[in-house]
């Protein structure tokens, strides 16, 4: 009986502990037409309280993996240069890797414009590659798969 609690409680703490290593930021991936055949690709990050999602572009010092953005090819689309980010950006020495990085807590937007070169319906797929922190310590990096629809 003893044996069977204590694998019960043993099994009980291993799902508490992996239930909180999932991951602390919610993607929303929306879609704006700009106007004929241009549209707006906004990948929302929205981070748990606490942990803070790391910039495309770090110091030259910082250790932490700099956030992605992956667009598959389609020959149907022309994407314009890298993603805008919109949100509050600190600039800060990082306790968590022990170096000066760039991130923004709670939420913040990569904004891409994209071109479809003619009145076709398709699609944009790709993934965002980011790493979270909070004070004491990182997550492995993880990848939010996209897919979002075009109206030529």
């Amino acid at each position: 009986m003893k044996r069977m609690i204590a694998t019960l409680a043993l099994v009980f703490i291993s799902v508490a502990v992996f239930a909180q290593s999932g991951s602390k930021v919610k993607w929303d991936f929306i879609v704006k037409k700009l106007g004929d055949k241009k549209y707006e690709i906004r990948m929302v990050a929205n981070i748990q309280p606490g942990w803070h999602l790391y910039s495309q572009t770090q110091s030259s010092d910082a250790i932490a993996l700099p956030t992605t953005i992956n667009f598959a090819k389609n020959p149907l689309i022309v994407v314009s240069g890298k993603p805008k980010e919109v949100g509050k950006l600190t600039d800060a020495f990082d306790k968590a890797t022990n170096s000066r990085s760039r991130f923004y807590s709670n939420k913040v937007e990569f904004v891409q414009v994209v071109t479809v070169k003619s009145n076709v319906k398709t699609s944009i797929t790709g993934d965002v590659e980011f790493m979270v922190c909070d004070d004491k310590q990182c997550l492995p990096p993880d990848k939010a798969k996209f897919s979002v629809k075009l109206e030529g």
